[in-house]
């Protein structure tokens, strides 16, 4: 029987465990239903505490780093770090998460988190950290991260059952602009009050959870490993096979690289608000926690969403409304503007992440989800690597706001040519 669903005999659901689910279940869902499953509510808050720690770290280390050199491309170089050591980790990340226990691979990659952040407060606090030592702890967590980061998503659909997985995976996007909205928040006030140091060792405190709650999980979960090292390029092929042949995730990845590799802008912010709206670090953590917040409203609207059926529409609709924004967002010069514009961006991006996302966990099976998931994850992350690069770089050469501007026209031509091109993203229902 597949996980999660229906019992063949009796017609009822079954959890991830393969017992039989009490009515409440399979009755109408609400907006928290997932959060009924006790696995369920240890994987969202470990959750929570992983993006928190990692927000914190983004924001501290682009701060900091911004304010040692006052340069653009120096950020866009954080990028570029993160381009090269992601695309491996990322394939090599789904690979594991297909083979060995995915709770303990998301505990074992949490710790490098809170060592590392714990050597940058003891640095920055005697006055000693440098650049360098941002870079090779951007390098070394953003491996880490994403070695654990399939294993975290393909856990989804271990945890709760299929007639619910659209509301845990709209839960896990909602989680994360929860946290990119606590974090910058609790950033904006840290920053003005008791400086960088703290912020890193707070970072490094709220990593201990992440640890610890994925550990105590008790749903079984794929553990293929046949003990053969030599396979691995062959499963990352077989996983390649299996997206390429996809009706709808090849035009869905090739669109989000199109779009982001041009107008990922939240690495740079510390950039955009210095020259776009001439304010500081708080304004940082402001438009942080704005963009996060819409992100939130977003996922919501996925779920009031639920029974629209044309979902490649969907994504489409979105990712074409994120480009005339980005637009708008480009050329403003005030944060009255700019506030509710890059909130209606996080609506958008949220809108399209989280309905790619449960394409990715609804059409793919469980021994080769984790692949899937980090092909999905090697675009996402390809993409906003070589957007950080593009705009920091052309800020620098060209001026923010045209770099923006610019990247809002190119987004929507893609969008454009996705909706034409690729019949199976515009034709694609679901349920």
């Amino acid at each position: 029987m597949a996980l999660g669903g229906p019992d063949r005999d009796s017609g009822s659901e079954r959890d991830s465990h393969g017992d039989r689910l009490p009515p409440r279940f399979t009755s109408k869902l609400r907006l928290w239903s997932a959060f009924e499953f006790r696995d369920y509510r240890f994987l969202w808050l470990s959750s929570i505490s992983s993006l928190f720690t990692m927000e914190m770290r983004l924001l501290a280390t682009s701060v900091w780093l911004y304010q040692e050199t006052g340069s653009g491309v120096q950020l866009g170089v954080l990028g570029l770090i993160h381009l090269i050591v992601q695309f491996p980790s990322i394939l090599y990340g789904g690979v594991l998460a297909d083979r060995l226990d995915r709770k303990r691979l998301i505990a074992f990659t949490q710790v490098s988190s809170f060592v590392l952040l714990t050597m940058l407060a003891l640095l920055s606090a005697a006055d000693a950290l440098h650049p360098w030592h941002i870079y090779g702890v951007t390098a070394v967590l953003s491996v880490t991260s994403i070695l654990g980061s399939p294993a975290r998503s393909a856990l989804t659909s271990n945890v709760v059952p299929r007639t619910h997985l659209l509301h845990a995976v709209t839960s896990n996007v909602a989680t994360f602009e929860i946290g990119a909205i606590v974090a910058p928040l609790v950033f904006t006030g840290l920053i003005t009050t008791l400086g960088i140091t703290v912020i890193f060792a707070v970072a490094a405190a709220f990593a201990v959870p992440s640890v610890i709650l994925p550990l105590m999980i008790r749903a079984q979960n794929i553990a293929s490993y046949d003990g053969e090292d030599g396979k691995v390029l062959r499963r990352v092929w077989q996983g390649f096979q299996f997206v390429r042949s996809h009706p709808i995730l090849p035009g869905l990845l090739i669109m989000d690289l199109g779009v982001n590799m041009v107008s990922f802008f939240r690495q740079v912010l510390p950039l955009i608000v210095d020259r776009l709206l001439r304010a500081g670090p708080g304004a940082v953590g402001a438009l942080t926690a704005a963009n996060s917040f819409g992100g939130v409203a977003g996922s919501l609207a996925v779920l009031f969403l639920a029974r629209y059926r044309s979902k490649g529409m969907l994504v489409l609709y979105a990712t074409l409304a994120y480009g005339a924004l980005l637009i708008v967002f480009g050329l403003s010069s005030s944060m009255l503007v700019a506030v509710p514009v890059i909130m209606a961006l996080g609506v958008t991006d949220a809108i399209g992440m989280a309905s790619r996302q449960t394409i990715v966990q609804l059409t793919t099976p469980d021994d080769v989800r984790g692949r899937a998931v980090s092909f999905h994850e090697v675009s996402a992350e390809s993409a906003n690597n070589l957007g950080t690069i593009y705009v920091g770089f052309m800020s620098q050469q060209f001026g923010t706001r045209n770099t923006l501007v610019t990247g809002g026209f190119i987004s929507m031509i893609v969008v454009v040519a996705t909706w034409v091109l690729i019949r199976g993203v515009r034709r694609f229902r679901y349920p």
